[in-house]
């Protein structure tokens, strides 16, 4: 086992990992720009190195100044969390270059997933069920016109290299067709740096579930279950259940026995999340994370197993020690991501935090780096805190959520409490009736109603 884990990341992952470590007996190193200076993952960890600027260029990205890091306090192993260097295949080589374990998947992997058309064409040849569309890149409007044709309107063109939204449109008929292709291609250049698009069947209702895997070095392979992911907002995920309230059983384990059997041919290793759109009982897989997940908790939840610990036992080469049979769901748990923004507009809104209570009490949890004092910079993605529940019903889960929510305090700055509170409130997220477009629509339900009232 490694003796010292330097932790590439920041808030409140950072954080999640510091404590993993502790409890196995592994000291810690944290990386933080100046303006993390007073953060609470620099301030528990065994030591810290100041990398950098605030700009996550010059900081969190600046790999050269992370690996003088891990030199200098003699780590073992670097865990880069999510976001940021986490899904980068040329840090993960350079980690192990250096003669660090690199804490996630092999740099393969992450390269291979992260071309978002080869990881469809390893699916496709591993029989992993996929969303119709085109093979491989679409160079053309003239080939993007026959494969809309093929496959029917509408559809939807996708960065090869895209996440988070970025290079997505749709084209609902022929005369929309060229202008997303257009507009698609230029904000992957932007983005992503490489123009490649791909074609998908859109589909018009479906619910976004997710697979949690994990692999060790010796073949085994397990999954943990789905997570119900679909309540996002510009496809920016805002709510997670674990299990999902539109999915049997029956249809888990089948999915995750195709799932664990492609990933054993792949080799894969450590921690990985596939993700899939689900619409009137047919799976279609969309893409895959090497990586730990924001919503990580509410599995860890239900299976009573630490996913950040079986990542470091993982990379320094343990087995699993149990078998897929062993895994046992239990209840339903539900996350609240809490993000600095004004509930309304969802306007960023950093600063200093006067007060900061969290919520306790049964089945309750919150994964956050706040405190009372503590600024929240404007550099960094906003998400300030995960709350987290767990009950033996889903009606029970809800139930505790509404206390806990109510109880939470982040006082200074604006954030996401009051949208969370209104969205659990509602009779449809109440009966689980919902799919990937339901939040758009309630926001802009909201606003219609304040204005009118206005």
């Amino acid at each position: 086992m490694f003796g010292k884990v330097l932790i590439a990341n920041r808030g409140e992952i950072a954080l999640r990992i510091h404590r993993a470590c502790q409890e196995m007996g592994i000291r810690t190193v944290a990386v933080h720009s100046t303006a993390d200076a007073t953060a609470m993952h620099v301030r528990l960890a065994d030591e810290s190195v100041c990398i950098g600027p605030p700009s996550p260029r010059d900081s969190y990205l600046n790999v050269a100044a992370i690996l003088s890091a891990a030199t200098i306090t003699g780590a073992d192993a670097i865990h880069p969390g999510y976001g940021f260097l986490s899904e980068n295949a040329r840090f993960a080589e350079m980690v192990e270059a250096h003669g660090f374990a690199f804490i996630g998947p092999a740099p393969e992997h992450i390269r291979m997933m992260g071309d978002k058309i080869a990881a469809k064409e390893a699916m496709r040849r591993l029989g992993v069920p996929l969303v119709p569309g085109s093979e491989g890149a679409v160079p053309t409007v003239e080939e993007a016109r026959a494969v809309a044709r093929e496959v029917g309107y509408p559809v939807l063109i996708k960065a090869a290299a895209g996440g988070g939204g970025r290079g997505m449109k749709v084209a609902r008929g022929e005369t929309e067709l060229e202008e997303a292709f257009r507009v698609a291609r230029a904000e992957a250049r932007a983005a992503f740096g490489d123009d490649s698009v791909y074609i998908e069947k859109f589909l018009d209702r479906p619910r976004h579930i997710e697979l949690q895997v994990l692999a060790d070095t010796h073949g085994n392979v397990v999954h943990f279950g789905e997570r119900d992911c679909s309540l996002q907002r510009r496809h920016q995920k805002l709510v997670e259940e674990a299990g999902s309230p539109a999915l049997t059983a029956a249809a888990r384990d089948a999915l995750g026995a195709q799932v664990t059997r492609a990933l054993a041919e792949l080799g894969y290793r450590n921690a990985g999340t596939l993700e899939f759109l689900w619409q009137d009982g047919r799976f279609a897989f969309i893409e895959m994370n090497t990586r730990l997940q924001v919503e990580h908790p509410v599995t860890e939840m239900v299976c009573g197993v630490d996913l950040v610990k079986e990542q470091i036992r993982i990379a320094a080469g343990e087995r699993l020690g149990y078998r897929q049979s062993d895994i046992r769901f239990q209840g339903h748990a539900i996350e609240c991501r809490i993000t600095a923004e004004d509930p309304d507009s969802f306007a960023p809104s950093p600063g200093r935090v006067t007060m900061y209570h969290a919520p306790g009490g049964p089945g309750v949890r919150v994964d956050s780096a706040l405190y009372s004092g503590y600024a929240v910079p404007p550099y960094y993605d906003n998400l300030v805190a995960k709350l987290i529940v767990h009950a033996p019903t889903r009606a029970e889960a809800i139930a505790r959520l509404r206390r806990a929510l109510a109880e939470m305090v982040v006082s200074g700055i604006r954030t996401t409490l009051p949208l969370h509170q209104r969205i659990v409130a509602d009779p449809e997220f109440q009966a689980g009736d919902y799919t990937i477009h339901w939040l758009e629509r309630f926001v802009a339900r909201g606003r219609e109603a304040r204005a009118r009232a206005a």
